[in-house]
């Protein structure tokens, strides 16, 4: 085994044939900024002609998640300041990464271990062997704060089945093992206490049939996903053409979790909500990741630029914690006939690609 560190928060090492990225950001439940970002980067470039590196594991370090994200303290102390420039710098950087790890020439595998919400999904979601657990809690829950969808999450949400990914674009509910299996987020389940050994066999033991074969050796099949049971009145409620329009579909349904999900809607941003559900439905036509990155950008760059919720979001949620946002507009009720337009139309001063 060789080692070395590109960066405190990012370790970077080879074991036999495997080349593993361990975020190592554990008392942030490994939020990634923009030096891990690069960090990452530069090992999967050197990685890609190295013939000793067969495959490559992303992992997380610490029991509470792979990655809670990105960090949004310190996106928000950047646009309050004025750092725009600072800030299109990290997205074009993260989105590259994780086109980057959709088309890496190698197979990597990602283990989505406990938490693993927002720019975690972007680093996990793309992998091509993606691994759940009994700890996994995914969810792209930007809406919560004010904010969309990015890192290709709206890639993976337009292909989940029937309406879930409106559903869980606009909640920002989250997924446990089994749901992110049935919903395209991941491709196997494998126990926690089953991942070292993963891990040493994915390294060490010669296999010429890939790693996908390997894993199938740890695989097991959780307890079925509850979803089902309510894919009824999501398809129903989701598939209607605006917000507004959801949230009354979903106070004529006689479910409770329906009401409720009327009821969580309402206290939401108004804008990101009705951006969110133009941006699922425009990756749902896409040609593939890279185009979805794109449409993020802009959305994402729209906010950061002309709309002040996502600022108010993260203050609320993050900064002061008083958890009493006041969105512009406030209301779903509000909102101009196509709010999602600006966004969608945006051009940002660089491109993405």
């Amino acid at each position: 085994m060789t080692a070395s560190t590109a960066s405190p928060r990012v370790l970077v090492r080879t074991e036999g044939a495997l080349g593993r990225l361990t975020l190592n950001r554990p008392e942030a439940i490994n939020a990634l900024d923009v030096d891990m970002i690069q960090a990452l980067t530069a090992a999967l470039e050197a990685w890609r002609d190295d013939t000793d590196v067969q495959i490559v594991l992303i992992d997380g370090d610490g029991d509470r998640g792979t990655c809670a994200g990105g960090d949004v303290r310190a996106l928000y102390d950047q646009i309050v300041a004025g750092q725009a420039e600072t800030t299109t710098e990290f997205f074009r950087s993260e989105y590259a990464l994780d086109a980057m790890i959709a088309e890496y020439p190698k197979p990597v595998v990602a283990l989505a271990d406990g938490i693993t919400m927002g720019g975690g999904i972007g680093l996990t979601g793309h992998a091509a062997i993606r691994i759940v657990t009994e700890r996994s809690k995914l969810a792209m829950p930007e809406t919560r704060i004010g904010f969309t969808p990015d890192v290709g999450g709206t890639w993976l949400l337009g292909r989940a089945p029937g309406r879930f990914g409106e559903y869980f674009g606009l909640t920002g509910s989250t997924m446990n093992g089994a749901d992110a299996v049935l919903l395209g987020f991941a491709d196997h389940f494998v126990p926690s206490d089953r991942l070292d050994a993963l891990r040493e066999a994915l390294a060490y033991r010669a296999d010429p049939t890939g790693p996908a074969e390997i894993v199938l050796l740890f695989d097991e099949t959780p307890d079925p996903s509850t979803l089902p049971a309510s894919r009824e009145w999501i398809d129903d409620a989701f598939s209607a053409d605006t917000v507004a329009e959801i949230v009354a579909r979903l106070r004529a349904r006689t479910e409770s979790d329906a009401v409720a999900t009327a009821d969580l809607l309402e206290t939401l941003a108004p804008t990101a909500l009705t951006v969110t559900l133009d941006a699922v439905r425009e990756a749902r036509e896409m040609p593939g990741l890279r185009a979805a990155l794109e449409g993020e950008y802009r959305r994402v760059m729209w906010f950061v630029r002309h709309h002040p919720d996502l600022v108010e979001g993260i203050r609320a949620q993050i900064v002061d914690k008083d958890r009493d946002p006041h969105w512009s507009p406030a209301t779903i009720a509000e909102l101009a006939s196509d709010a999602g337009a600006p966004a969608r139309s945006f051009v940002p001063e660089r491109s993405l690609f």
